[in-house]
């Protein structure tokens, strides 16, 4: 038996080692998951990378990892990476979704009540500005200040330097303690959002880059769309619902609700960083639009 616990023996483990070592996983899923979460912001996803480091694992001799705990933290901080820059990759997608949207994990899809206790961990607020920073400044940011991590593992994972780790957590760390709360001004979040509303009825592309955080993200019941040029973008197509648009409160948060023929059909959620849009959680369907307390406001 190694010191993991593992038992010992030649060659491929045979049944007994396997269920062993996914008994030793198991130990580990709750913190595996916890990063994950805290990397990506979506239960589902969190779920796909933690099974995506079990696979991993089970492919690769555990008598030969001296931490196991630390070998699965790194490893799901590197499948978290490449979704996440996935993500980037995406970020051409339209506002409004459609045939050819990326599909996207599910937030909050697995464990509801889980979900529910991390999100509460995490914050709102932290969740909201972890969205706009790098994937590389968010994986420093998480399993350094996060979770303790070594600059020197956190640099292998991203491929550079400690030094130059230290100085994607700095810049994370900045940005997440420069950061306004989630339920700020409501009256100034206001003005932004008729800011929004007006530039996109009108098609100015212009204002809304300024009104968007660089980083901001867009997500629909189908995708997600990332940065302020591709959301402006896909904003501009929004002003054929402007005339249908009218301030509201989204289950308590600043957003837009959106009717056709006089009936809801849609809502927009907003979340700001420094007055400026940082996520815009879009509801397209009817049932999740049915459940959702939307109060219009004057």
């Amino acid at each position: 038996m190694d010191e993991n616990g593992i038992p010992g023996g030649d060659g491929a483990p045979n049944a007994a080692e396997k269920e062993f070592l996914a008994r030793r996983f198991e130990s580990h899923r709750s913190h595996l998951r916890a990063v994950a979460y805290r990397m990506l912001g979506s239960g589902a996803e969190a779920d796909d990378a933690v099974q995506e480091a079990w696979f991993r694992l089970s492919r690769t001799d555990a008598r030969q990892v001296d931490n196991l705990g630390g070998w699965l933290t790194t490893v799901v901080g590197r499948v978290c990476l490449d979704m996440l820059r996935s993500r980037k990759s995406r970020a051409e997608e339209p506002l409004e979704g459609g045939a050819g949207t990326a599909r996207v994990g599910e937030v909050f899809a697995g464990d509801p009540e889980q979900d529910a206790l991390l999100a509460d961990s995490v914050g709102v607020a932290l969740l909201v500005v972890l969205e706009t920073l790098t994937p590389a400044e968010r994986l420093a940011f998480v399993l350094h200040d996060l979770f303790a991590v070594s600059y020197e593992e956190v640099g292998e994972i991203v491929g550079r330097s400690p030094v130059a780790a230290r100085q994607l957590a700095s810049r994370a760390r900045r940005r997440v303690q420069g950061a306004e709360a989630h339920d700020a001004d409501l009256g100034r979040q206001r003005e932004v959002v008729d800011a929004f509303l007006a530039a996109a009825r009108e098609g100015d592309f212009g204002a809304l880059v300024e009104l968007l955080d660089p980083d901001v993200v867009a997500r629909t019941d189908v995708g997600v769309t990332t940065g302020a040029a591709a959301v402006a973008k896909g904003a501009s197509s929004f002003r054929h619902f402007g005339a249908v648009s009218r301030p509201a409160l989204v289950d308590g948060v600043t957003g837009l609700a959106v009717f056709i023929e006089g009936r809801l059909d849609r809502t927009l959620a907003f979340t700001f960083v420094r007055d400026r849009i940082a996520v815009i959680d879009i509801v397209l369907d009817a049932a999740r639009v049915a459940e959702q307390d939307v109060t219009l406001v004057d």
